[in-house]
């Protein structure tokens, strides 16, 4: 079933607006409902997000969870910073491939107010202040004109979470077609080399049988052409 797609600055409000998504979804429709995140996967944050190498795996551990978590019955919420629009794109992709609908949720917070809320967390669960400039500086804004950020749910601080506006979005709306480059390309048939065989093998005999009996400028049918060919 769909992917609801979290993302905004460090210490935002991202987890508090997944859990409440969840909560609902599960209550009003019975459905499991995931919640992917860099909890769940990284250890200490501040090494993750101060190396391209480890932030490149954590990105892709996550999106390989997602895929996982991907099905028919069961909501898959990604809650990180999904700060980068090419990341955005792959799991845009994914859900194509996949043929299940999504959402994006943008939880606006002014940088002060987040870093402020950054404080106010335990040692162990902060970010350093200068990953946390790092990532508001880097952060890219999803734009809803764009296909992978639509649609788009921009949330302020103090906006309720506009459940049901996000339930018509992920339930009632048919997912993105596919293309080219998501769909998964056919395998060749088990006997097409016994086929093509086959149909080499009547032009070849065709074409020596005319040989025997036929004489320059007479014209001969060779099997499966709808022309005919002159000797």
């Amino acid at each position: 079933m769909p992917l609801v797609v979290l993302c905004g600055f460090p210490c935002s409000g991202k987890s508090q607006r997944a859990l409440e998504l969840k909560k609902h979804l599960e209550q009003t429709g019975g459905r499991k409902v995931y919640i992917i995140g860099d909890h769940t996967l990284a250890d200490d944050k501040n090494s993750v997000y101060a190396d391209s190498r480890k932030e490149k795996d954590l990105r892709g551990a996550l999106r390989a969870e997602v895929e996982r978590k991907l099905n028919k019955e069961d909501v898959a919420i990604l809650d990180s910073l999904n700060y980068i629009k090419g990341y955005r794109y792959e799991l845009f992709c994914l859900i194509k491939h996949v043929q299940t609908p999504h959402c994006l949720i943008h939880c606006v917070t002014a940088p002060d107010v987040s870093s402020t809320w950054n404080r106010d967390r335990r040692p162990d669960e902060q970010y350093t202040q200068d990953i946390f400039d790092a990532l508001v500086q880097r952060f890219e804004a999803p734009d809803s004109r764009n296909r992978w950020d639509s649609p788009l749910f921009t949330v302020q601080k103090d906006d309720a979470l506009p459940l049901e506006q996000i339930c018509n979005a992920i339930f009632r709306r048919k997912a993105p077609p596919p293309n080219q480059s998501t769909q998964t390309q056919p395998l060749s048939s088990t006997n097409f080399l016994h086929e093509l065989d086959k149909v080499t093998q009547d032009v070849v005999t065709a074409i020596l049988n005319a040989q025997k009996i036929s004489v320059p400028g007479d014209i001969i049918t060779v099997p499966g052409a709808s022309e005919k060919l002159g000797c």
